[in-house]
């Protein structure tokens, strides 16, 4: 996770919190939560490549696909559900919206733009575009579902999800006045606190 995304993220989380990271990767923001927040942590992540990393980092972890596993998370509490760039990689991420305010009472939630003007330029060239948020080539990404912040921020309407903050990065991670303008075309990545 980019340094600048991780900061709004541990700026959004309470001290203390009870934190579950759906797709937590090898864990290395949990671990910074803790050390930096005094959090409680727990990781959820399909790849057994990214659990021995959570193992080494001394985060726990759960081996699971998170299509399948998120109500089973209801009613333990958490205060805080993180998705970090894992929601468009879901079979169905309507069903993962709707559970995961069932599991925690605020989600971040971060995605990168598919209406970001480098990927419309690459859509021109002819070819599937690529960008530093989405690097694999068209036959080797775990990218299902690509949206743009307008796709996602209309998903959030239709299903009374309350945006409490929202972040608009560019593609070197910073926010300027035109990603905060106009979005949809210029940010590279959102991130959100869902509530």
């Amino acid at each position: 996770m980019d340094k600048i995304l991780q900061t709004i993220v541990i700026d959004w989380i309470p001290d203390k919190a009870k934190v579950v990271d759906f797709g937590c990767g090898d864990g290395a923001l949990l671990k910074i939560l803790a050390e930096e927040k005094s959090i409680l942590g727990y990781g959820v992540e399909n790849d057994p490549v990214k659990i021995n990393g959570c193992i080494k980092n001394g985060v726990p972890v759960i081996q699971q696909d998170i299509d399948e596993c998120i109500q089973h998370y209801r009613d333990m509490d958490f205060d805080v559900a993180i998705m970090a760039s894992s929601i468009q990689c879901l079979k169905k991420p309507r069903n993962a919206m709707q559970n995961i305010l069932k599991v925690a009472n605020e989600c971040v939630i971060t995605l990168p733009n598919f209406g970001n003007w480098e990927l419309r330029a690459g859509l021109l060239r002819g070819k599937m575009p690529s960008s530093v948020q989405l690097p694999a080539k068209w036959y080797e990404t775990k990218n299902l579902h690509l949206c743009t912040i307008v796709d996602f921020e209309e998903l959030c309407n239709e299903e009374s999800f309350n945006i409490k903050k929202k972040v608009y990065l560019n593609n070197k991670g910073a926010s300027s006045w035109l990603t905060n303008t106009f979005p949809n075309l210029f940010a590279a990545e959102a991130v959100y606190l869902i509530g």
